[in-house]
């Protein structure tokens, strides 16, 4: 069985943030399926609005570093204003570092979807992360986790719902089996790289 790495990304800048209480779940799950798992919190992050003419912050560096030798994600995001936070998307905008490693973005990684709602419309943010997904050259798992009234799953005494528990374990399982069936193979060819890139020049 090989060796894979999943990262996790998420959080907000809410100190009891329950998209980070789902996120270290899931990456329970996967460490449990044989994977080395690493978690970036976008509030210990803290990273500056992105701005490709200035110079990487060391925080944006790092991100970039660790999805690259990665072979999965790990993505959570509360529910914001019906859709991902700012911080995530603005986590996420950092990943253009990787636009010019090879393979470049994201390409033929596996990522895992979660987003924390207090209502009951969570599924607006994952379908926003998975078209963050496929413009960066993904491949989203079928299984996503939007979480409805996240406040009840993850109350104040630090218990979490079981059936929610054993899902995000379930997610985190699914991601590891998807990258490393993904990092066995040559998905995307180099043509399709080539097409891919002459798209977003246009």
């Amino acid at each position: 069985m090989s060796l894979v790495s999943i990262v996790g990304l998420g959080g907000s800048y809410d100190g009891r943030s329950r998209s980070l209480a789902a996120l270290r779940i899931a990456l329970e799950g996967a460490r449990s399926a044989g994977a080395s798992v690493r978690l970036f919190d976008v509030r210990e992050l803290d990273l500056p609005m992105y701005d490709p003419a200035l110079p990487p912050p060391p925080n944006a560096l790092a991100l970039a570093d660790a999805v690259h030798a990665a072979q999965g994600m790990l993505w959570s995001s509360p529910l914001y204003h019906g859709t991902i936070s700012g911080s995530f998307k603005n986590a996420l905008d950092w990943l253009e570092l990787l636009g010019d490693r090879e393979p470049s973005y994201l390409t033929d990684k596996a990522i895992g979807l979660i987003a924390a709602a207090g209502g009951t419309q969570g599924l607006n943010a994952v379908n926003t992360m998975e078209f963050v997904v496929r413009a960066l050259r993904g491949w989203a798992v079928p299984l996503v986790l939007p979480i409805p009234r996240v406040g009840r799953v993850f109350p104040d005494d630090g218990s979490v719902d079981v059936g929610i528990r054993e899902s995000l374990l379930t997610l985190g399982q699914e991601v590891t089996r998807a990258a490393r069936q993904l990092s066995l193979v040559q998905i995307t060819t180099p043509a399709a790289q080539a097409e891919e890139q002459r798209i977003d020049r246009e």
